[in-house]
């Protein structure tokens, strides 16, 4: 499947950078939808929403020269759950309130993906749930953290493998989901096509 016809339908420098670790290498067509749910909806249900209004709107804006080669298409959602799905905090305010209310507690990070083949009708939608355990830390760790860039392009306002990752006191599940993507899964799907 390395030399397959693959299409992610994301701009997140994290996807992108896991799937070249894996030797993949795909052309990169993030989609440009709303990121909102016609009604409410819970975590898992609302990832896999996105991932397929991702994927097919990235179906859409293909070339036919490029439908015809019936590439794969990979889109994904991730959001953080605690008592309610928390997306990417739009400011400095956010990200502390969101930060503090995870502070030496658990949440769930949730990944929903779309895999699809353009002009085909086989598509496989799934999510993951990892639960994250971040231990405590104070308030100046904090304020001095939601200062920097980091918090404001990721669920939750963190990333596990950047800065923040020093306050993950464990996880139950697959570490790269809470990344973002659930390679192990994906490569499994992908397997279908």
């Amino acid at each position: 499947m390395k030399t397959a016809n693959l299409i992610l339908a994301s701009g997140s420098p994290r996807r992108i950078e896991m799937m070249k670790q894996k030797g993949y290498h795909p052309a990169i067509l993030p989609a440009e939808i709303e990121e909102t749910l016609p009604f409410p909806m819970n975590g898992e249900t609302s990832v896999m929403y996105l991932a397929c209004r991702k994927a097919l709107w990235t179906e859409s804006a293909l070339t036919d020269a490029q439908k015809e080669s019936a590439p794969v298409i990979i889109a994904a959602d991730t959001i953080v759950y605690k008592d309610r799905i928390i997306g990417k905090p739009a400011d400095e305010k956010e990200a502390f309130e969101t930060l503090s209310l995870l502070r030496n507690n658990w949440h769930y990070v949730i990944t929903g993906v779309c895999l699809l083949q353009a002009g085909q009708p086989l598509r496989r939608l799934f999510y993951e749930r990892t639960k994250v355990y971040f231990r405590d830390y104070t308030e100046a760790e904090l304020s001095s953290y939601v200062k920097t860039a980091e918090p404001y392009d990721k669920a939750g306002g963190y990333a596990i493998q950047g800065t923040f990752g020093q306050y993950v006191d464990h996880i139950e599940g697959d570490y790269e989901n809470v990344i973002g993507f659930p390679w192990s899964r994906i490569e499994k799907e992908l397997e279908r096509f």
